[in-house]
Formats: C-alpha cells, structure tokens, sequence
C-alpha cells in the first residue's frame, strides 16, 4: 500500500471555508480520479501558533504506478485549484510513504 500525504497549513480566517471546499470539491474530485482507494481528514492538535490550522490529508494507493498515474494526469491540476483559491492562506507539503 503507498499512501500520498498531503500536509496543508491554512489561514485560520478561512480554515472553516476552506474545509468545507476541500470535503466537498477537491476530495471528491480527487477520488473521481479512480486511482485512490481511501482518504483520511486528520487535524494537528499540537499546533504552533502561527495563525493558521494544519490538516493532513491521507490518500491510499493499491501501488506505486497508480500513484505515478494520478501525480501525471491529475496532481498538477487539482493543487492548482487549491492555490488559485487560496494563494497566499496556506502553505503545503506532500510527501509519500509505503506500508512495510
């Protein structure tokens, strides 16, 4: 199993906006995609003070190919929307992990 994680801290004057965007637009485009199997919503409870809210969201993958499927056909896209929405409000980061 490859789980896709992607990190996403947001301004905390749209996070409830913004969380309702992500629940449902982007997840369930992201999941329109046929490539993930499951995703997660998981909040940051030991938050720095930074004026915003980190959220992790969770995508599982049966393999690396659908992965590398969905990040060429798909990835550029739908983060592009996040950032043409929400600019300068957040920050993210992804990172990619494999069960063992």
């Amino acid at each position: 199993m490859i789980l896709y994680n992607l990190t996403v801290n947001i301004d905390k004057a749209v996070e409830r906006e913004w969380l309702k965007w992500m629940r449902g637009e982007h997840i369930p485009a992201v999941m329109a995609t046929g490539l993930p199997q499951a995703y997660k919503i998981l909040h940051l409870l030991t938050e720095i003070d930074n004026n915003g809210a980190t959220y992790t969201f969770q995508y599982t993958f049966s393999s690396k190919l659908d992965f590398f499927r969905f990040q060429k056909f798909h990835s550029d896209e739908l983060l592009g929307q996040l950032q043409e929405r929400y600019g300068s409000q957040h920050v993210t980061f992804q990172s990619l992990l494999e069960e063992v």
